[in-house]
């Protein structure tokens, strides 16, 4: 029994094309470009200084260029992301410390969130420092952030000193203000 062959074919292309397409999916991957520079040491530019977003709670718009001089704690957050709830408690108590020796601030940068979603947030985690409204998630392009949350310390010359990507500890963030003061 003979099968005709342009069916085989079509099928084993068929198969092959959706293999090429899943494989540029998924290798596309993140951009590692911050990282790797960090990972060696180097301090590389935070991107996006002068992208303008709205004030979450109103009032203006912040850029990060009008935060040069002070040590900012960059962290992209979503009221529906889980881990965004855990390290809440240790970005606050990181803005209690660097607010009370005037040496910076934590600035949350919503991701793909409602406002009213992130106002209540804020309210029930009790944050009390800056969070901008990132807008179409423009800045978090910028900084090749796609997952959450992730963290970037920017040291007052506005250069990149330490990156998470992913919950953050008490002890990474510890040690990358102390990096940035240390820069300063």
């Amino acid at each position: 029994m003979k099968r005709p062959v342009v069916p085989i074919v079509a099928s084993v292309l068929t198969v092959a094309l959706i293999a090429l397409l899943v494989y540029g999916i998924t290798s596309r991957g993140q951009d590692n470009t911050l990282d790797d520079a960090v990972k060696q040491g180097k301090l590389p530019v935070a991107p996006g200084a002068t992208i303008s977003q709205p004030n979450l709670q109103g009032g203006g718009s912040t850029t990060l260029a009008s935060l040069r001089g002070k040590i900012v704690v960059l962290n992209f957050w979503a009221s529906w992301c889980d881990p965004c709830t855990e390290e809440a408690p240790v970005l606050e108590k990181a803005q209690k410390a660097l607010a009370r020796d005037g040496a910076g601030t934590v600035l949350g940068a919503t991701y793909n969130d409602t406002p009213n979603d992130a106002k209540a947030f804020v309210r029930e985690q009790g944050l009390t420092y800056p969070n901008i409204r990132d807008v179409s998630t423009k800045l978090a392009h910028e900084y090749g952030t796609d997952k959450l949350p992730e963290t970037f310390v920017i040291n007052p010359q506005g250069k990149i000193v330490g990156i998470s990507r992913g919950q953050l500890d008490e002890r990474f963030l510890t040690a990358a203000i102390a990096k940035a003061r240390a820069t300063r």
